[in-house]
């Protein structure tokens, strides 16, 4: 990398979003939208929005979407797959800056990972342009490696492209800055 780069080049892309490993325990991935960063970030807080996005690939649903948008305020998440399988994550706020940056802990159920991970959502706004840098920090290089052979960037890729296409029926005026 030189002088002029800002990162090194993605190890992969699924669709607009590109994922980034700076070192042995992170995964970064970064994605632009087409909206101001308050209307991202409400939707990355609201649970009424989440349901509507945050759903992985094609088929799954989101039936407990619980958030406490608060430090030390806790979220519970689970997801049902078109076989009837289920998948529930959960964590505590760390760090909550309105419309900036959200910090929290993530554990799965059924731990498809050893250990917890700090997940760390930034929101930079550019000419009306939104661009969402998610770093994920693991426990360990085992932890991370498994999460990226998963395939866990496609699924979020696709509820990203959802995202997208929820963003424009945000009503700017119901926001609160």
């Amino acid at each position: 990398m030189d002088a002029t780069s800002a990162r090194p080049r993605p190890l992969r892309t699924a669709g607009l979003l590109q994922l980034y490993t700076p070192s042995d325990k992170e995964i970064v991935m970064t994605r632009v939208f087409d909206a101001p960063r308050r209307l991202v970030f409400e939707a990355f807080t609201k649970p009424e929005l989440l349901g509507k996005w945050l759903l992985g690939p094609p088929g799954w649903t989101m039936p407990v979407c619980e958030l406490d948008l608060r430090v030390g305020g806790a979220y519970r998440f689970l997801w049902r797959g078109p076989d009837g399988t289920h998948m529930g994550a959960s964590g505590v706020h760390r760090e909550v800056v309105v419309p900036e940056r959200l910090v929290s802990t993530e554990r799965f159920d059924e731990p498809w990972y050893p250990g917890e991970a700090i997940v760390t959502n930034e929101l930079v706004e550019h000419q009306g342009k939104t661009t969402l840098t998610i770093t994920i920090l693991y426990e360990s290089r085992e932890a991370r490696d498994i999460a990226l052979k998963s395939g866990m960037d496609g699924g979020l890729a696709a509820s990203y492209d959802r995202l997208a296409e929820v963003l424009p029926s945000i009503d700017p005026s119901e926001v609160h800055s």
